[in-house]
């Protein structure tokens, strides 16, 4: 059990990380030792990335309430949902999957890793998160009819629970970087910012909308209130959520994202994701030029995984040689 908690169901090894940047530091402009990479996209299972932490949290409720099949939504190419799938698979449960949009062809990227895990796939057409919950909750009474005890992971593994893995996070975080001025993280389904906001405070983290959902902040403020710290009664104001690098949609690659990819791959040889950690590295940069963050202040990225997904994305035929 991590942490000693029997309550957490220990699914990887901690605490993950945090690796210098100095290289990167001096291409944006800051110090060579003020830049840090918190490993997270290290956690393993099936691929990692930061859902790992929540799931040790939620698979751990689904097994106290006897479950035996976990049951969770997502984007064709959700890195929650390939975790989930793999969290089954450790754990002897059953997994049922239900994606946005219509199968492809051919699986790629996280749905290549879905299909190997076992997962079985619910295709739900186009639909947003919320008409993905609704459609898991309908398989859900199917299964629970059929003589199944189903649990119902949210959107993103982002709730109360989940939201407590990055309480973890948040305390390896103050051992390992007592003098953290900025944690920089991407906000999807908002559970990963909602525990570090909790753990570290409102100041020290800044949060990068990818776009995932339609109100980030509510979702970020709701998780914080039920998370029963000092930051729970946190407003929208306080919370550093940076809305600027979304561009025409969630999931579509920015010219700012995919020169993240590219500067942080050059300079330190590791590989960001198109859909959340490189939009949030681009936030990142914009907060340099901006002067949020600024020289001689130690700065966290949390890289949060989700290596299978470029895979799976468009952009990743559409690249050359010359990239």
């Amino acid at each position: 059990m991590t942490s000693g908690r029997p309550s957490v169901a220990r699914l990887s090894s901690w605490p993950t990380p945090l690796e210098p940047a100095p290289r990167l530091a001096a291409h944006l402009g800051l110090e060579p030792g003020d830049l840090w990479i918190k490993r997270d996209d290290l956690t393993g299972l099936a691929g990692g990335g930061n859902k790992v932490r929540k799931l040790e949290h939620t698979a751990a409720a689904a097994l106290a309430a006897g479950a035996d099949t976990l049951i969770t939504t997502g984007a064709a190419q959700s890195n929650h949902a390939r975790c989930t799938a793999a969290a089954a698979a450790r754990l002897g449960l059953r997994s049922l999957l239900v994606l946005a949009g219509s199968p492809p062809a051919e699986p790629v990227g996280n749905l290549v890793l879905d299909l190997l895990l076992g997962a079985e796939l619910h295709w739900a057409g186009p639909a947003d998160d919320i008409e993905l919950e609704k459609r898991a909750t309908e398989l859900a009474e199917q299964v629970r009819a059929g003589g199944g005890r189903p649990y119902l992971v949210p959107f993103g593994g982002s709730g109360p629970i989940g939201a407590r893995g990055y309480l973890d996070c948040a305390g390896e975080l103050t051992e390992q970087a007592p003098d953290l001025a900025h944690l920089v993280v991407s906000v999807g389904s908002g559970g990963t910012m909602a525990g570090l906001v909790a753990g570290l405070g409102v100041d020290r983290v800044l949060g990068v909308d990818s776009g995932a959902v339609a109100d980030p902040v509510e979702r970020v403020l709701g998780m914080l209130a039920e998370l029963g710290t000092g930051a729970g009664n946190a407003t929208g104001g306080q919370l550093r959520l940076r809305r600027d690098q979304v561009g025409p949609g969630y999931g579509v690659l920015t010219d700012a994202a995919r020169r993240a990819m590219t500067d942080v791959a050059r300079t330190e040889g590791l590989a960001l994701d198109p859909v959340y950690t490189a939009k949030a590295f681009a936030g990142l940069r914009a907060a340099i030029t901006d002067g949020d963050i600024r020289p001689g202040q130690r700065t966290v990225f949390l890289h949060t995984g989700g290596l299978p997904g470029l895979f799976g994305h468009v952009s990743s035929r559409e690249w050359r040689w010359s990239l």
